[in-house]
């Protein structure tokens, strides 16, 4: 078995649209980034980097990459998951953690856990996805940004497997 944690956070700006998760969240501003921005499957990939040992998101998709800007997240982790499927592994589970004091993200909780599990070629089951504040501390209380951690578990699996 192999664990992997990630951790991503972003500023809200206007004119973007919000993902988390892989799920489109409807809210006046987003999150910047070279990419789409989604922290949830940022942090999720770079878990999912650290458990296969192969480095983290920024040196495998760095932001000087033009090929990368706008690049959907869930591209990202399509291939870090074909990277997973190769080195003969699935995922036992996920526990994932929004940080976010605006948008409420509650109601979009079971279209996040569904997008993600799917990506993951997961059960459902095996995806948990958390949403929480921080009580108007900082940065994010604030309502400047959203953050995101995660930790995963991996499991190999036979060829026939997968």
């Amino acid at each position: 078995m192999r664990v992997g944690q990630g951790f991503d956070a972003h500023r809200l700006v206007a004119g973007r649209p919000l993902w988390l998760g892989g799920v489109e969240i409807p809210h006046e501003r987003g999150l910047e980034g070279h990419s789409d921005g989604d922290a949830l499957l940022h942090a999720i990939t770079d878990a999912l980097l650290g458990a296969l040992g192969r480095g983290d998101l920024g040196s495998r998709f760095p932001s000087s990459d033009p090929s990368l800007a706008g690049i959907a997240s869930s591209e990202l982790l399509g291939r870090v998951v074909s990277d997973m499927r190769e080195a003969r592994y699935a995922v036992a589970n996920l526990d994932a953690t929004v940080i976010a004091e605006q948008p409420r993200l509650a109601a979009h909780q079971a279209a996040m856990r569904r997008s993600v599990a799917a990506l993951l070629g997961a059960a459902e089951a095996a995806v948990n996805i958390k949403v929480t504040s921080t009580d108007e501390l900082g940065a994010i209380g604030r309502g400047e940004g959203i953050a995101a951690q995660a930790v995963l578990l991996l499991v190999p699996v036979e060829a026939d497997d997968q």
